[in-house]
């Protein structure tokens, strides 16, 4: 209840793009390999920034 009101990282929110692409993809795998391949590399792209703002 205290978090609440408390807003998210920076951080936080790359975490939950990058869980989310990557379920896409994972999905889209089975169907669509080449937009499959396409959100693995946004979620690569993230990650590489997630890492970014942890060596700050």
């Amino acid at each position: 209840m205290f978090g609440l009101f408390k807003k998210k990282s920076e951080k936080e929110k790359l975490t939950d793009l990058y869980n989310k692409k990557k379920e896409q993809a994972f999905k889209l795998s089975k169907t669509n390999r080449k937009e499959s391949d396409k959100l693995e590399k946004e979620a690569n792209d993230i990650l590489e920034k997630i890492d970014a703002i942890q060596k700050k």
